[in-house]
């Protein structure tokens, strides 16, 4: 069992990556999934919105419970991942509908809360004074796991979209007893013995904590949206345009981008400050929103995907920063519960914000709907800016 914290961290990023691919597994074969099973065109938004509500619903449980806090988080991911994996298969069910389908998707949802917010309280667990650059690892790691469905659908393009599905169950389980084999329980853990069914509401009486959690909403309204909505993205643009680009390629180079943006962020922030690196990269998301329709217009292929991959450089590049930050600012012996509190409320924003896109998207035919994207990133430089005050007196 590994002792020497340089290992532990790699070890915390390839489990991230590994399980988080269950995300977006659906999203990477959705046009596979749509002519299988004979869905509507509107699939994509109520099935990403399925793993989101299911996120949502299992962040809250695991908050209300703060499971976290008071088991071994290494074997609250396991187990997690393990029935993520089950219930990720279930897509591949011959006789599934669009109930079944959100069902399964809806429950992978329920799983993910125990390994994304939990992977975070495990880094926070090892790392206390380095932290803003593990969590950019590990963000990066969802990230990437985020559009990696993506890739396998290029690679496997000759083969059944099933392969996608397949393996990213695999990988999740993989991910999962990695975690549980190698990573004991960090120095820096604090127990809760009993359940907090007050804990929900008791993280939010500190104003520095209450700031920080408000940046980190106005972030996520913006984030999951466009996640989602890049491969519409670029299949109107390529149809507009009348090109052929790989969507499915495109979609994960444009996406995992973010990842790098993660690292980099973390890596900045100890020269500049995590307040102030997170306030550009979120001030540089909205200004991207907001010029949107410009760009997403224009006939030049190169300044389109070169705008794409800057707006997923910056989209993402502020997440780890307003995790420590959540992080920083909570109570040591809810911290677990703190951050999967955070990504709770700020999962069920991303549904509105998908939601409202997708409603738009069958009412208007127009880039310009993504400029309504821009409404969290002002909120939350708002929030931000307010913090920075707090932090001057």
């Amino acid at each position: 069992m590994p002792r020497n914290t340089k290992i532990i961290l790699p070890i915390i990023v390839i489990s991230q990556f590994f399980c988080t691919s269950l995300w977006f597994a659906g999203n990477g074969v959705i046009n596979d999934i749509v002519t299988t099973f004979n869905l509507k065109d509107n699939a994509l938004g109520h099935l990403t919105s399925a793993v989101q509500f299911g996120f949502i619903i299992g962040t809250l449980i695991f908050a209300i419970l703060t499971i976290v806090d008071r088991f071994s988080p290494s074997k609250v991911f396991f187990t997690s991942a393990f029935f993520g994996a089950l219930l990720n298969l279930g897509v591949l069910w011959d006789h599934n509908n669009i109930t079944s389908l959100l069902s399964m998707r809806f429950f992978t949802g329920f799983f993910l809360a125990g390994i994304y917010p939990v992977g975070m309280k495990i880094a926070a667990d090892y790392y206390k004074d380095n932290l803003g650059k593990s969590l950019g690892f590990l963000v990066g790691a969802l990230v990437l796991g985020t559009a990696f469905p993506h890739l396998l659908k290029n690679v496997t393009g000759y083969y059944s979209w099933k392969y996608t599905i397949l393996t990213t169950s695999i990988l999740a389980f993989l991910g999962g007893l990695i975690m549980l084999l190698f990573v004991p329980n960090g120095p820096f853990r604090k127990p809760s013995q009993k359940t907090n069914l007050f804990a929900f509401f008791k993280v939010f009486h500190q104003k520095e904590f209450r700031s920080a959690a408000f940046g980190y909403f106005g972030h996520m309204w913006e984030l999951y949206a466009f996640w989602a909505f890049v491969p519409v993205i670029l299949k109107q643009y390529s149809l507009q345009q009348e090109l052929s680009l790989n969507i499915s390629l495109w979609s994960f180079i444009i996406i995992a981008t973010g990842s790098i943006a993660c690292i980099f962020s973390g890596y900045i922030s100890k020269l500049i400050g995590i307040k102030r690196t997170a306030f550009i990269a979120l001030f540089l998301s909205c200004l991207c929103c907001i010029i949107s329709p410009l760009i997403l217009g224009s006939n030049n292929e190169i300044l389109f995907l070169s705008f794409l991959i800057f707006w997923a450089f910056v989209v993402i590049a502020d997440s780890p920063l307003l995790s420590t930050l959540v992080a920083q600012n909570a109570p040591v012996k809810l911290k677990g519960t703190a951050l999967t509190i955070v990504n709770c409320i700020g999962f069920s924003i991303t549904i509105i914000s998908i939601q409202y896109i997708t409603s738009l998207t069958n009412i208007l035919d127009s880039n310009k709907i993504y400029m309504v994207l821009a409404i969290g990133p002002v909120l939350g430089l708002i929030s931000l800016r307010k913090r920075q005050k707090i932090v001057r007196k």
